[in-house]
């Protein structure tokens, strides 16, 4: 016997359409209204799953984590909506996780790739500039389609931001990562290693808290979207105050970076540059954050549709996932209200869906409109 969901409330296909009358039948979704009785109805507004464009399941202060807490990291995710992660760098082979039907679904882009003594301790695969090219290929063929690099992080010698590969070494890693079927995204703070990131011909360019006006024309020209992690950018100042006593160039630098966050990202989606929701959870920020991150950029300036958009509908499309469509997976998550106009629902999910079965959450385990039949 087939299991059915019925949604009995509005069903936001788009940041501007609704309509009504959708069902899962055993875990795809279709507008035709079936013959048999629905198994379970449930109440609210409708939207595809949640996507976290900047997120590292697996991943740790250290490094790689153990497979319990990898889970749990997940499940975090999950439970604040998000359905689909595209994997920003992982220390840990989350593979998996993929096979999970409870679990979100994971992009992978392999390891993060950095230069030696320049990141993180633990997070990346280090490497000199003459091996980039090289790592890049290993890490296109071992993620799914993405690879990332750090393209800037302190120089203690010129004590401050400083790019972490030289710009021909990255554009020659750019095209080996092409070549192998994979994108590119980097980690970029400064205003510099845009430029560089841009001459490359980048994929994406994560945090981009170095963005000028220069940048903007060629971002939409090249067709490359930002992730701008503000949650993650927030912490900024904290960083810029431990540092101040020994690297003060560094530490004003990312001050100043803290201080015209959400002035760059408004003046990016003004522009038209595609913007995309990302919390950079892992290492030092908690999952299961992205309601937080589009609030975050609706204060930056983008309208609650659109802040929306970056976190749903517009980036599955990017990613290359459905959306509510005939016959695609129900993964889904439900509001209480219409979260166009009260965008502050999206910190607490009524409900969601994934892969066609209720996710029992302790959360929201008793504030559920559900009618059993």
């Amino acid at each position: 016997m087939a299991e059915i969901i019925e949604f009995s409330g509005a069903v936001l296909t788009g940041p501007k359409d609704e309509r009504r009358g959708l069902w899962s039948i055993d875990g795809r979704l279709t507008f035709v209204r079936p013959a048999a009785v629905p198994n379970v109805v449930l109440d609210g507004w409708v939207l595809p799953g949640l996507v976290d464009a900047h997120c590292h399941v697996g991943l740790g202060p250290g490094g790689a984590v153990d497979g319990e807490t990898a889970r749990r990291q997940a499940t975090a995710d999950r439970n604040a909506g998000t359905l689909v992660i595209r994997d920003a760098g992982s220390a840990s082979d989350t593979r998996w996780l993929q096979h999970r039907p409870d679990m979100p679904r994971i992009i992978r882009a392999g390891r993060h790739i950095a230069r030696q003594r320049r990141y993180i301790r633990g997070l990346a695969e280090e490497v000199e500039p003459d091996g980039l090219v090289e790592a890049v290929r290993k890490q296109a063929r071992s993620g799914d389609g993405w690879v990332k690099i750090v393209g800037d992080w302190i120089d203690r010698a010129a004590g401050d931001l400083g790019p972490s590969f030289p710009a021909a070494m990255v554009k020659d890693a750019v095209a080996a990562a092409h070549d192998e079927g994979a994108r590119v995204t980097a980690h970029c703070f400064a205003e510099e290693t845009i430029d560089d990131m841009l001459d490359a011909d980048i994929d994406c360019i994560e945090h981009a808290t170095g963005l000028l006006a220069r940048h903007i024309p060629r971002l939409l020209d090249q067709g490359v979207p930002i992730v701008p992690t503000l949650i993650n950018i927030a912490t900024f100042p904290d960083i810029a105050k431990q540092a101040e006593a020994k690297f003060p160039r560094y530490a004003a630098h990312m001050t100043a970076l803290w201080e015209r966050r959400h002035e760059r990202v408004s003046e990016a989606f003004e522009a038209g540059v595609r913007i995309y929701a990302g919390t950079d959870a892992g290492s030092v920020i908690k999952h299961g954050r992205i309601g937080e991150e589009i609030l975050e950029l609706h204060r930056a300036g983008l309208p609650p549709a659109a802040a929306l958009d970056a976190a749903c509908w517009s980036a599955r499309d990017w990613l290359g996932q459905d959306g509510i469509s005939e016959g695609a997976s129900a993964d889904v998550v439900l509001y209480a209200e219409d979260p166009r106009v009260s965008l502050d629902v999206v910190l607490k999910p009524q409900r969601i869906v994934l892969r066609g079965t209720c996710q029992e959450t302790a959360s929201i385990r008793n504030k559920l409109k559900l009618q059993v039949i």
